[in-house]
């Protein structure tokens, strides 16, 4: 079904905070448009409006068929107790749904119940629409060609965080909807994931309107772009991809920024003048008293006619301060400043495996002969489930070896993004969840360190897990900075990060003077930050380039 879905005067916040207004939006089948801006800034508000999730405080979403599909997959996949694969994809695909609606219309047709033969078809045609008759069948093939190794009856709680990646993509790649929208869709998968993700999105003759923070992705993916630029509290949609959006970008700012300077220089030039104007009127005014006791009443005439020449010149140069369009300034983009160089230097071994040999849950990690030096900067590659993230736990000492050993040097401090993450996810306010884990911060300076973070007075004060899962990682790096580190541990890192910050963090890797471990897929971050070292793990190996 061709299904066209458009947005029209579309408007959401949070209480008294505007996320964006008058938005517009128009996608036709087969198009994909790409959401970007800040974290917070309401992309995946807006999906939830478009999937009618949510009710927006404006405007209107409309589709073209009363009966189309559309798929919401958000950015972090329910698992849920007991819930097997199969149940997992047949959930994510909308065929459980379906084939809930059509097993109640059946037993009301059965029970004779009016209109039920209508509402029957309609099931139907829905639960067949979106693949229910030969899912299970289509399910084994997708599972296979990724290899997920795992029974589709297995529990989902039971998948690691690669087969769990994996589970996703195949929900994805097994759905039949009219409309997709996608929240992060890229999050976690492999390259060989994001290859597979980008034919199908690049495939679909349904209209699509995706978030993600992989730049290389959308530079494949998308048709257009939707910016939601909370800083200026706009909405612009931009044609011609994702590098076309950049360059137009950049072009619109910087326009933006000479227009408010010709504006501000020529008011200023006005307001100078008038005040000039004004000086020599007052002064013209006190001569005029001064000698106002003189018999020359032609002196006085003259004095009286140039004051009130100068009176009018700087009514008239008034007016034309006041019908000068007003250019607002453009406000400035927060900008992340990371800096983490607080602790001392460890030694000149950071970390060793000698025959090291990991075996857990049938995988073996291993035997791996490695050693990490100061300021080593290495990147870790390889397929989700090859032992990546083990291979950090064992170095790091988080999990026993079955064989070998594994030692950290002397005066080492690490710091892991994700371990730092999950210290936000209570019900205390964030400043408070943030001071507990520094208590040697004044509260004034947890503040100002969140605040360089782009975490504000509106997410201080709230209960740390209704944070975005971006804006927990922004505090978790904020978290990385206060104690100080000398051994970097990045899995993952772009995962939740919007794209300025995901820029700025590259920078600051540049300039980081200790040891970093980056695991990462984002191929503009592999090629963005410089390191001495790389290192492949496949199947359980490890490798150095």
């Amino acid at each position: 079904m061709s299904v066209t879905l458009t947005a029209k005067g579309l408007a959401a916040g949070h209480g008294d905070r505007v996320l964006f207004s008058g938005l517009d939006m128009v996608v036709a089948p087969g198009e994909v448009v790409g959401l970007v801006g800040v974290n917070g800034a309401g992309k995946s508000t807006l999906l939830r409006i478009l999937a009618g999730l949510d009710r927006p405080e404006a405007g209107e979403i409309r589709v073209n068929s009363p009966n189309a599909t559309i798929g919401y997959l958000p950015q972090e996949p329910e698992r849920r107790p007991g819930e097997s694969v199969r149940a997992f994809l047949a959930r994510r695909t909308g065929v459980a749904a379906a084939q809930a609606e059509l097993d109640e219309v059946t037993e009301a047709l059965t029970a004779g119940v009016e209109g039920a033969d209508d509402r029957y078809a309609t099931a139907l045609d829905r639960w067949l629409v979106l693949g229910g008759a030969d899912l299970d069948e289509r399910a084994e093939e997708v599972a296979a060609e990724l290899g997920l190794a795992v029974g589709l009856e297995q529990a989902m709680t039971s998948l690691s965080g690669g087969q769990a990646a994996r589970a996703g993509l195949a929900s994805l790649l097994l759905s039949r909807y009219d409309v997709f929208l996608l929240d992060e869709p890229t999050n976690d998968l492999d390259l060989d994931g994001l290859a597979r993700l980008e034919r199908f999105v690049t495939g679909l003759r349904a209209a699509t309107v995706l978030v993600s923070h992989d730049r290389e992705f959308l530079a494949r993916t998308v048709d257009a772009v939707l910016e939601l630029d909370l800083p200026q509290q706009q909405v612009r949609l931009y044609g011609g991809g994702y590098e076309s959006y950049l360059e137009e970008r950049e072009i619109a700012r910087r326009h933006a920024r000479a227009e408010y300077e010709d504006y501000a220089k020529t008011r200023e030039g006005l307001e100078a003048r008038a005040r000039t104007q004004r000086a020599w009127m007052e002064k013209g005014v006190k001569n005029a008293r001064r000698k106002a006791t003189d018999n020359d009443k032609v002196g006085r005439k003259f004095r009286a006619e140039a004051t009130e020449k100068q009176a009018s010149k700087a009514r008239q140069t008034d007016r034309m301060i006041e019908r000068l369009d007003v250019v607002e300034e453009p406000r400035k983009e927060w900008e992340l400043r990371m800096e983490i160089a607080a602790a001392p230097r460890a030694g000149a071994v950071v970390a060793t495996l000698r025959g090291a040999v990991v075996r857990r849950d049938g995988f073996t990690l291993g035997p791996a002969d490695l050693q990490i030096d100061w300021a080593d900067k290495v990147a870790i590659t390889g397929p989700n489930g090859a032992g990546k993230t083990t291979l950090l736990a064992a170095m790091l000492g988080r999990i026993p070896l079955d064989e070998g050993a594994a030692a950290l040097g002397p005066g080492v401090v690490v710091g892991e993004v994700d371990q730092a993450r999950r210290l936000f996810l209570g019900d205390v306010p964030l400043a408070d969840a943030f001071a507990r884990e520094v208590p040697e911060f004044a509260d004034a300076d947890v503040r100002t360190l969140l605040a360089k973070f782009g975490l504000k007075a509106a997410h201080v004060l709230r209960p740390a897990a209704t944070l975005s899962p971006g804006e927990r990682t922004r505090a978790a790096l904020a978290l990385l900075q206060a104690r100080g580190v000398n051994l970097l541990v990045l899995d993952e890192p772009t995962n939740h990060l919007d794209l300025p910050a995901i820029e700025q963090l590259e920078s600051a890797l540049d300039t980081y003077p200790g040891t970093l471990l980056l695991v990462t897929h984002d191929r503009r971050m592999l090629d963005a930050v410089h390191v001495n070292r790389r290192l492949e793990v496949d199947g359980g190996k490890v490798t150095e380039a």
